[in-house]
């Protein structure tokens, strides 16, 4: 796959007619790369000639800059206003590789976000293959190809390209800050670098149909609003696949909100290339890829009006929803998702108190959550994860029509475990080690309703389905449970209730209990 696309030409016979480079034609405010130079070949270097074709068509007040058939090795290519750039079928846009020797290769990163809340990554953004800053009414579109073939993956393993910092190195397929009215539609994205896609700051950005087959994240979703991310298919076995954010890159903090994410596969189990050739090779035995859907690793802004819907999981991690920097995360609705054979658990919600910020703020809040009509077979042996800090609880979450299937196995001695409470470790479902429950790990948590739920283990599994502590008011209706020595591990759960349930006692405690049953 990644041989055969460098030697891709804009006069490749059999390409069809509709293919075949379109010359420009200043009527249409249509402008064609090679009537600027663009040579297509691989081996030039088509950024200055591209970019020449930018300024051109922004000058004029806009339009496209249409990029036909052939591979275009390039540096750095600047966006501006009113300007489309169209990938036309059979079109590669290649990322050269880096330089190390000033001013030639990637724009320089500058001096960045100016603060140490955030990784270099988030941090910088004009050291990217395509960028724009300030901008409105763009657009990428058509079924041509991004590879980030010279891009560094933020030198996380030996073999990554040069380190992230050097002169004339870009580590970002796409980034786009602070701009509005964007469109990023059809094209594909392969080996991307630290991310596909960094949108930071973007308002009125809709992400649809595309193909992510990459080396690090896909779609970084930061500080934005108003986006619609819809039929994408992103595989990315190092990390994750659809991750919003909300930094504090921007100088201040902004939440991402008004956001809809529908109609996705996420994965990490397959060989990077092989998903946009279609042959869909699988990873090796015992490699378990990230993917998954992740929202606040950086968390300073929180999140608010979310929906995830119709979306397939395969081979990767499920859904997290993370506050962790004092923020608030609100109103989130979650459903028909499919899950198969995930390497961490179905759902984590975690709300910690890492506080990487400016001084000051409070512990954040994560609250009323809707997650319906989710189906999970095969996942790790760890639970669902609950979970807030002490004085600090999740809050109205509502959990319905669900059914999660794991490996099982666990231990008596498991079923004993006290989870430390990792308050300002890194959120991941791992930060607790292995947990004492088969089903759900819920603490420091209030008003939770469960109607319809079903845990699975395909091995025998002592420990019970929920450990909870220091939860109030939790109502479970319903519920389908592995025959266990025990179903239910409390401590200090205040106004508890199960009913309706098959082959479990209805019970109610409205007291404050610490008991096992």
């Amino acid at each position: 796959m990644l041989a055969g696309l460098a030697g891709v030409s804009a006069l490749t016979p059999g390409v069809p007619a509709l293919a075949q480079p379109r010359p420009s034609n200043a009527a249409d405010h249509w402008f064609n790369i090679r009537d600027f130079g663009a040579v297509g070949d691989g081996a030039a270097i088509d950024s200055p000639a591209i970019n020449k074709t930018i300024d051109h068509v922004a000058a004029r007040g806009g339009g496209v800059v249409y990029v036909p058939p052939g591979t275009y090795a390039c540096y750095t290519l600047r966006l501006k206003s009113n300007i489309i750039l169209h990938l036309e079928a059979g079109a590669v846009i290649l990322a050269a590789a880096p330089t190390g020797v000033a001013p030639n290769g990637y724009d320089d990163p500058g001096a960045g976000a100016g603060n140490a809340y955030q990784d270099y990554g988030h941090s910088h953004w004009t050291n990217s293959l395509i960028f724009g800053e300030d901008l409105h009414d763009i657009a990428i579109v058509g079924t041509g190809l991004i590879w980030g073939k010279g891009l560094t993956r933020g030198h996380r393993f030996p073999t990554d390209p040069p380190d992230i910092s050097g002169p004339g190195v870009g580590d970002k397929a796409i980034a786009l800050k602070n701009c509005r009215n964007v469109l990023l539609r059809d094209f594909k994205i392969l080996q991307g670098g630290w991310f596909a896609l960094l949108a930071t700051g973007v308002d009125n950005l809709i992400i649809d149909s595309l193909t992510v087959d990459t080396n690090r994240d896909g779609l970084d979703i930061d500080c934005c609003r108003n986006v619609r991310v819809t039929n994408c298919t992103i595989n990315s076995p190092w990390d994750d696949g659809i991750c919003p954010k909300s930094s504090f890159a921007l100088g201040y903090a902004r939440p991402t909100e008004n956001l809809t994410i529908s109609d996705c596969l996420l994965t990490g189990n397959y060989e990077m290339g092989s998903v946009i050739d279609g042959t869909w090779k699988t990873m090796p035995p015992g490699f378990h890829g990230y993917g998954r859907i992740k929202l606040g690793t950086e968390s300073n802004g929180g999140f608010r009006n979310v929906t995830i819907t119709n979306c397939v999981f395969d081979h990767c991690y499920g859904i997290a929803l993370e506050t962790m920097d004092g923020a608030l995360t609100e109103d989130i609705a979650i459903s028909n998702i499919t899950m198969r054979g995930l390497g961490f658990p179905p759902l984590f919600l975690r709300l910690g108190s890492r506080m990487r910020g400016p001084a000051g703020a409070a512990v954040g809040k994560l609250r009323r959550i809707t997650i319906q009509n989710i189906v999970s077979y095969g996942a790790t042996p760890q639970p669902s994860i609950i979970a807030g800090v002490a004085g600090h609880p999740v809050e109205d979450v509502k959990i319905s029509d669900v059914y999660f299937h794991s490996k099982g196995g666990g231990s008596a001695e498991l079923a004993k475990r006290q989870p430390p409470e990792a308050d300002k470790a890194y959120p991941d479902p791992d930060m607790f080690g292995d947990l004492p429950a088969t089903g759900f790990f819920i603490r420091h948590a209030r008003n939770i309703e469960m109607s319809n739920v079903e845990i699975v283990t395909e091995a025998s599994d002592a420990r019970p389905a929920f450990w909870m502590r220091d939860v109030q008011d939790i109502d479970l209706f319903r519920l389908r449970l592995p025959k266990a020595p025990s179903n239910f591990a409390l401590d200090q759960v205040t106004g508890f209730r199960t009913f309706g349930s098959r082959w479990l006692e209805d019970r109610r405690f409205d007291a404050t209990v610490s008991q096992v049953f």
